[in-house]
């Protein structure tokens, strides 16, 4: 059943293509994992990082979530990290870090998240996108857009059926590190429903990337 607040309303189909800003720079993405730990880490602690929540807050559950420093917030996810669990992708521009998308299977954050429980949604199907960061010194540059590309074509690659994301309006005055909701329109995520006050929920259905068909030249 949908949770409190959503409808049954099925996820948009795809139809996003990709588009760079007159002037913008173009993010190389991995996933994170041992060999990009370091990386991680210093994205994190640079100025302006979020190394207060360490991309904790939709994830700690017992023990974690009463132990909520940011030492101890550090340490969850590393351990996550060192158990091969999938937390989400760094964008970087040449080799250094400058952005990041909490993305993982939903049912590894916490059920505070919320999202549509569709019956249709078989279990470990449904991807989250939950947090966005862009260093201060790469922003105004198209990168909300690259990240949430990134994360579209890493979830489908995956094996995901749907990607789901959490954005707020521009006004918000909290949640805004969950993206607005008009960078998700824009790339044909479909509204399904609210969770709380704030957030909305959002859905994009995955499937096979379409090839475009090439069109011979004439003779």
């Amino acid at each position: 059943m949908p949770t409190r607040g959503t409808s049954r309303r099925p996820a948009a189909r795809e139809r996003a293509t990709p588009r760079r800003p007159e002037g913008g720079q173009t993010l190389t993405f991995h996933a994170v994992d041992e060999t990009r730990w370091v990386d991680f880490a210093r994205l994190f602690e640079r100025r302006g990082g979020p190394s207060y929540c360490w991309c904790m807050v939709w994830r700690a559950q017992g023990e974690e979530a009463r132990r909520a420093g940011r030492v101890e917030r550090k340490a969850a996810m590393r351990k996550r990290v060192k158990q091969g669990t999938p937390i989400g992708l760094l964008g970087y521009l040449g080799d250094e870090p400058v952005a990041w998308c909490s993305l993982a299977p939903r049912d590894t954050y916490r059920k505070g998240l919320g999202g549509l429980d569709a019956p249709e949604d078989a279990p470990g199907s449904v991807w989250s996108l939950t947090c966005l960061f862009i260093a201060r010194e790469a922003r105004g540059q198209g990168m909300t857009r690259q990240l949430i590309e990134a994360a579209i074509a890493h979830a489908r690659k995956e094996g995901a059926k749907v990607l789901e994301a959490y954005p707020v309006d521009p006004e918000s005055p909290s949640y805004r590190f969950m993206g607005f909701v008009g960078s998700y329109e824009a790339l044909g995520f479909q509204a399904v429903g609210r969770e709380g006050s704030r957030r909305h929920v959002y859905r994009y259905a995955l499937g096979p990337k379409r090839r475009t068909r090439k069109v011979a030249s004439p003779p």
